[in-house]
């Protein structure tokens, strides 16, 4: 079961990556929703990080160090690359669309 924490996880990462991007790659006149879609792309990215910090603490309680030590790196790293891509993606998102009310 904490597996799936894992795959939620990557699941919402990508998620909190694709809204944006399909934010970006509409039509003005189509996306009206262009607020909604940021917001939940935010919040995938945030229930992603806290699935992490979840597996983490099933780690620490079974006591698995040597899964912890092998693995706490990437998982920092990769961590930090969601959140920092997702909020760049994001912005980007909100000056297109403000640049776009303003015209």
């Amino acid at each position: 079961m904490f597996g799936l924490l894992n795959l939620g996880s990557l699941l919402l990462g990508l998620i909190a990556w694709i809204l944006p991007i399909l934010n970006l790659t509409r039509d003005k006149k189509q996306n009206k929703n262009w607020v909604v879609l940021s917001t939940i792309s935010i919040c995938a990215c945030g229930i992603s990080l806290c699935f992490q910090i979840f597996y983490t603490y099933y780690k620490v309680t079974v006591e698995d160090w040597t899964a912890l030590m092998d693995t706490m790196y990437a998982v920092a790293y990769v961590s930090a690359i969601l959140l920092i891509v997702t909020i760049i993606l994001n912005v980007i998102t909100l000056k297109v669309y403000r640049r776009r009310t303003v015209e």
